[in-house]
């Protein structure tokens, strides 16, 4: 198989292996780093907004590593954080495998396409002490150069409902 060559430096938002895997041509859109805003909200608090990093990086095998997180606007203090990879599943399925340091481990699967990955789990494992996530749903979008996503989540006695937002823009 010939590799696919990577975007051409205008969709690109930092240096990477001069080929991707030919495996991971649907995923190159969301190659880089990226930073910005996000909002949300969930029940018994008050909504709220952050800062954010996401980084999506080719490390020349069949999967993308991925690296987020996000803190407090006013005065720095860390938020949340994920780490996991971006695993193509054949043409048109992705695989999400995360770690959240609130105890969770998320294995997702779901669709990628036109500039836009959208996934549901399919587990999520819980530590003893973990915070009681039962779903997680999640989409990615990139258009006109900016990445928003939106993450729905559930826990016990919480249906699933909308949680976080965010628009991202290259680093």
């Amino acid at each position: 198989m010939e590799p696919v060559l990577l975007p051409d430096a205008e969709h690109m938002h930092e240096e990477a292996s001069p080929a991707l895997h030919p495996d991971l041509a649907e995923l190159a859109f969301l190659l880089g780093t990226w930073v910005g805003e996000g909002d949300g909200e969930w029940p018994g608090t008050e909504p709220f907004t952050y800062s954010e990093e996401m980084r999506f990086e080719d490390v020349g095998d069949t999967f993308l590593t991925y690296a987020q997180r996000s803190w407090s606007p006013d005065d720095g203090s860390a938020i949340h954080l994920e780490r996991g990879f971006v695993r193509p599943a054949g043409e048109g399925h992705v695989e999400l495998v995360l770690a959240h340091p609130i105890g969770i481990t998320e294995v997702a699967e779901g669709t990628v396409g036109d500039g836009a990955l959208e996934v549901v789990s399919t587990a999520v494992g819980l530590t003893s002490t973990a915070s009681p996530v039962t779903e997680l749903r999640r989409r990615l979008e990139v258009r006109d150069g900016v990445l928003s996503y939106e993450l729905h989540m559930a826990m016990r006695e919480i249906p699933l409902m909308w949680h976080v937002r965010g628009r991202l823009t290259p680093a």
